[in-house]
């Protein structure tokens, strides 16, 4: 069964790669950083109905080491404008939970324009608003958690310059045009039966379930779940009888709202495939130090990381802790 899951992952990334092989096959491939919208995304959005002030979105995956920007469409609802490659993050899979944890951030977050910094030792950034106000509630600390350029994180998701540089101008696009803040959906990896099943006996399992009830709501609906906090969890799209709870520890007072029935379908048909899966063996990922996207590491291993700290960021600030960036989590699944 091993095997087959090896299979199956090398596929994928053999799709990965195919779709980023326009972009990132050399380091010549990066291009020039920009705080403009290139015209080629312009172009992008343009031929998707989409306006450059219409709201934003950004969904992050972990394991995957990929960062997507979705944007409201003609028809109403967000359609994906782009997928970046991460150079790096650091950690483990699992939320933040302490300062100098290494960790990065997982859970849903607003950006507003006070989050944005055009000044920012790292080129261009914003910031998560981590701890939010679950995490406060319960005592996790941390601060200063961002989205930024170079190729270095200690409790960050650090894209190259050029590659932060789309991603701020885009944001920032919406946030002048109207928007008041953006959702952040920060996960371990993309929430699907697989995953959930290679990670069963991980101890952040029911967290990471209580996420996919908000992956599975934007997955459908293509909009962004309503974030409420009760429970010690998320309740995502939820009305309460009494208005929202006050306290995220307290038990969730009693909902009103009325399942939608094609998320529950959704979230049913996950469920029999996870417990299929469920069964099969699969090693558990070896993570030294955070993730970095195979593009990257390729990179890396051909370029060296003083070449390749040259090319993602003007400032050539070091790659972090390159020995473990080209550890594939992976190998050790025959």
């Amino acid at each position: 069964m091993v095997r087959g899951w090896r299979h199956l992952r090398r596929a994928a990334l053999a799709v990965v790669a195919v779709a980023l092989s326009g972009c990132v096959q050399s380091l010549d491939d990066l291009g020039v950083a920009s705080h403009d919208i290139p015209p080629e995304l312009l172009a992008s959005m343009h031929a998707k109905g989409m306006n450059p002030e219409s709201p934003v979105l950004v969904r992050i995956f972990k394991m995957e080491s990929e960062l997507e920007v979705w944007k409201v469409d003609g028809s109403g609802r967000y359609a994906l404008l782009k997928t970046y490659p991460m150079c790096r993050w650091s950690g483990k899979l699992g939320p933040k939970t302490k300062t100098g944890d290494r960790q990065a951030p997982e859970g849903f977050y607003r950006v507003a324009m006070g989050g944005l910094n055009p000044k920012s030792q790292f080129y261009l950034s914003f910031n998560l608003g981590y701890p939010n106000r679950l995490e406060a509630a319960l005592g996790y600390s941390g601060e200063a958690l961002m989205v930024h350029g170079a190729c270095s994180s200690s409790g960050c998701f650090a894209l190259t310059d050029q590659g932060v540089g789309e991603i701020y101008a885009v944001v920032e696009k919406a946030l002048k045009g109207g928007q008041q803040a953006f959702q952040v959906q920060a996960y371990p990896f993309r929430m699907t039966p697989q995953n959930l099943a290679a990670h069963r006996d991980d101890p952040n399992f029911a967290f990471w379930k209580n996420l996919k009830e908000g992956y599975d709501i934007f997955e459908v609906r293509r909009w962004e779940p309503k974030v409420a906090t009760c429970g010690r969890k998320y309740a995502f799209d939820a009305e309460f009888k009494d208005g929202d709870p006050g306290d995220p520890l307290a038990i969730c007072p009693e909902r009103i709202d009325q399942t939608d029935p094609a998320v529950a379908a959704k979230t049913s048909a996950d469920d029999q495939k996870y417990q299929e899966l469920a069964g099969k063996s699969l090693p558990p990922l070896a993570y030294q130090d955070g993730g970095m996207h195979p593009s990257f590491r390729s990179l890396l291993k051909e370029n060296g990381d003083v070449k390749l700290a040259e090319k993602v960021s003007a400032i050539k600030y070091p790659i972090s802790r390159p020995v473990a960036a080209l550890a594939d989590p992976f190998d050790g699944r025959e």
